[in-house]
């Protein structure tokens, strides 16, 4: 996976490096719904990508967030968010992220995630553990959820359906030392891969925010489910993630 790896990471950061230089820039921003916004750097970003990869990959699917796609049924598909954290981007508050994640008969293989703000990139390829540049990371020791920092995020339908989404945040608030919700999953998972989050939970969300995230957490020692605790899914629209010591505690606050 090493051209695989390249090429996912040379896509990262092409598209960061224009976010970077873009930031307080950013114009033609629309409404894809309500509170769901979409700017001309995200599609912008996306062509970057979506040309890097099919000149290095022409045979593989791609998938999308702004729309490139390219199913053709290939047994490698490619899944690209090229700005994770749009709403914080177009009000200039600087944390956003690439994702690019590489799925192979329907797993994740490969996963890059880069903040170009803090010009940091977390990768992971199956079975060959998660780094932050080029030093190994772990997720953290913390052993229960009072003592843990957690992130989350809302949804984009959130007020259509704000009763359970509430009830969780609220259980958690109670429960956990902290809570933190600053709008971009993909970081937010490799917070949890790097030990700086010690949990992450939400729904009503896609595979291109979750699909490199979960993988740079597993290759990092943590757990990735459902809420229940079921087997990973990027295109269930939900995810649980942690360091896996405060895993089960964290299903028994959700099903509550």
């Amino acid at each position: 996976m090493q051209a695989e790896m390249e090429t996912a990471v040379g896509a990262c950061k092409a598209a960061g490096a224009f976010l970077r230089e873009g930031l307080g820039r950013a114009k033609n921003i629309q409404h894809k719904g309500e509170i769901n916004l979409v700017t001309v750097m995200d599609r912008e970003c996306e062509a970057t990508i979506v040309r890097i990869i099919r000149e290095a990959f022409p045979d593989d699917d791609i998938l999308a967030e702004e729309g490139s796609t390219g199913r053709r049924g290939a047994p490698r598909l490619w899944v690209v968010d090229p700005l994770d954290g749009t709403t914080n981007y177009a009000h200039n508050y600087p944390v956003f992220a690439v994702s690019i994640a590489l799925l192979v008969e329907g797993e994740s293989v490969l996963g890059a995630v880069y903040d170009p703000m803090r010009d940091e990139l977390f990768t992971a390829q199956k079975g060959g553990g998660a780094r932050l540049g080029q030093a190994p990371i772990r997720v953290s020791d913390t052993p229960c959820v009072n003592t843990s920092l957690l992130g989350t995020g809302f949804p984009y339908d959130l007020r259509q359906k704000p009763r359970l989404l509430l009830e969780h945040f609220g259980r958690f608030l109670f429960k956990a030392q902290a809570l933190r919700r600053d709008g971009s999953a993909a970081l937010n998972l490799c917070y949890v891969a790097a030990g700086r989050f010690d949990g992450f939970w939400e729904t009503g969300i896609y595979p291109w925010d979750l699909a490199a995230g979960a993988l740079i957490i597993q290759e990092a020692g943590g757990r990735v489910t459902d809420y229940r605790g079921r087997p990973f899914d990027p295109f269930s629209g939900e995810i649980l993630a942690s360091n896996g010591l405060i895993h089960k505690e964290m299903v028994e606050i959700l099903e509550e």
